[in-house]
């Protein structure tokens, strides 16, 4: 039976497939990632039949459709998410682990499936979905002291830097190749330390991060603020970075982070108050293409003539 491993390219979904690899591994299974926000990964499995499929970090709800050929066709299916998911598939064939809890994501659900046996890993993703104080609790609970807790930090804050693009050109690197890397290393800590790509990424959120130091909002309300980024290559790379950086400046309040795409279009990036995590995601889901999870949502393409509904009801959705 062909194995096959789906994943979101961001630290979340690096992190949980790291870990289900080290403690049973599958040698020449196909992988399948993109760009952080390049979820409809299901898509591109076509003529796939009687295969074991893994799927990570991306909502079934946006895959539905494609979940439902899969399982039609004979394939199994093991799915670990933290979005929205909506109604669950009826299968012999289908084994969910979805929990779409504010705190909680999926390395941390694969942590709780594996009984801790890789928590390290399973930190570091989730220090890079910006659940901090979670993860920090973890790394307490497992005897990390501080220093390996914060290079299990920087871990999880350069695989997510490093997914965000809107392209593949955009990344500093592909999250197959990243993928691959890391599953030499069982110890984060060492991965941390010895890596040529996580050293290549660490040079780049440097550069990238030192151009948004002084960005002030462009529009500000009393429950939410929102930041403007310029159509760059750099800005599509540090906006989820950026954004998880000012919702922890103000936990109190919501962010909205915008870069004008190509095509006239905006990106969105939602930041639910960290005080309160709820909403970003049934935000974002009122726009065709949005979607998300309950703290951190975003919509790919927001039509320029839609920019001020998006506004009005960011701040409306806030209050």
């Amino acid at each position: 039976m062909h194995s096959i491993d789906v994943f979101n390219g961001d630290a979340d979904g690096i992190c949980a497939l790291v870990q289900l690899r080290l403690h049973a591994p599958r040698p020449g299974s196909r992988l399948v990632t993109g760009v952080k926000r390049d979820i409809r990964l299901l898509k591109r499995l076509t003529g796939v039949v009687n295969s074991e499929l893994t799927v990570l970090d991306i909502s079934l709800d946006r895959n539905r459709e494609d979940l439902e050929r899969l399982l039609a066709a004979g394939n199994r299916v093991l799915y670990i998410d933290h979005h929205y998911s909506g109604a669950l598939p009826v299968s012999s064939r289908f084994d969910a682990r979805i929990d779409p809890s504010p705190r909680v994501c999926t390395a941390l659900l694969v942590d709780r499936m594996l009984s801790g046996q890789q928590s390290s890993w399973a930190i570091a993703g989730a220090f890079g979905d910006n659940l901090d104080e979670i993860a920090s609790a973890h790394a307490k609970e497992t005897g990390l002291d501080a220093e390996a807790t914060r290079s299990l930090h920087e871990i999880g804050l350069l695989l997510n830097y490093n997914g965000y693009g809107s392209t593949l050109s955009d990344l500093l690197v592909h999250p197959a190749d990243l993928f691959i890397e890391a599953l030499q290393f069982e110890d984060p800590l060492v991965f941390h330390r010895d890596s040529s790509l996580l050293e290549k990424i660490r040079r780049g959120y440097h550069d990238d991060i030192k151009r948004v130091a002084e960005l002030q909002p462009m529009r500000t309300g009393p429950a939410g603020r929102v930041f403007q980024l310029p159509e760059a290559d750099w800005a599509r790379r540090v906006v989820g970075v950026f954004s998880n950086q000012i919702a922890r400046d103000r936990p109190e309040m919501a962010h909205a982070v915008l870069i004008a795409n190509q095509d006239r279009s905006w990106l969105v990036s939602v930041r639910a108050p960290l005080a309160s995590p709820q909403g970003a995601d049934a935000l974002c889901r009122q726009f065709l293409t949005g979607g998300g999870r309950a703290g951190a949502a975003g919509i790919n393409r927001l039509a320029s003539q839609d920019l001020e509904v998006f506004l009005s009801r960011f701040f409306q959705h806030f209050s």
